[in-house]
C-alpha cells in the first residue's frame, strides 16, 4: 500500500470514527459546562440567602424566625421588617429569573424546588403575605404569579 492509500484510509477512519467522537465529546463538555453554570448560580443564590438569614439573626428583635409575631413592634421595627421583606422578595425574584424555567430537567427542578420550599416557608407567615402586594409592584409577572400561587396555597 502506498503512502497516498494510507493517508486516504486514515482520512476515512477520522471521518467515520473521529468526527462523531469529537462531536460527542463536544456535546458532553457543553452539557457539563451548562450544569456547572447552573450549580454555580445556585450556590451564589444560596450564599445570598445565608447572608439574608444573618440579617434576620442580627434583627432578632423582629422575631422573623418565630411563627407568630405579636403586633407590638415599634415603627422603627416595622420599617426594618419591611426592608428585610423587600430584600427577601428581591432574592426570590432573582432565584426565579435565574433558576426557574417552564420545562426543567431533573437537575433544574431539584435546584428550583429548594427555592420554592423557602418561598412556602415565608409565605406561611401572615405578616409576609400581607406585605406581598406592596412588595410585588413592578416585579417580573411570572414571579408575581408564582409567589402569588405559593402564598395562596400557604394561606390555606
Amino acid at each position: 500500500m502506498s503512502t497516498l492509500e494510507w493517508l486516504e484510509a486514515a482520512s476515512y477512519v477520522v471521518t467515520v470514527i473521529g468526527l462523531p467522537l469529537a462531536i460527542g465529546v463536544y456535546l458532553y463538555e457543553q452539557r457539563r459546562d451548562r450544569q456547572n453554570d447552573e450549580e454555580e448560580i445556585f450556590l451564589r443564590l444560596s450564599d445570598e440567602y445565608a447572608d439574608f438569614m444573618r440579617l434576620v439573626i442580627d434583627n432578632a428583635d423582629l422575631r422573623l424566625l418565630s411563627p407568630a409575631v405579636p403586633d407590638t413592634l415599634s415603627a422603627e421595627q416595622l420599617e426594618r421588617k419591611r426592608a428585610l421583606f423587600a430584600i427577601l422578595i428581591s432574592l426570590f425574584e432573582r432565584a426565579y429569573v435565574l433558576v426557574y424555567e417552564e420545562s426543567m430537567n431533573r437537575q433544574q427542578a431539584r435546584l428550583w424546588q429548594s427555592w420554592e420550599d423557602y418561598m412556602h416557608e415565608w409565605c406561611q407567615r401572615e405578616d409576609f403575605r400581607a406585605a406581598l402586594p406592596a412588595l410585588l409592584q413592578g416585579e417580573d409577572p411570572g414571579f408575581v404569579a408564582t409567589i402569588g400561587r405559593i402564598a395562596e396555597a400557604s394561606a390555606g
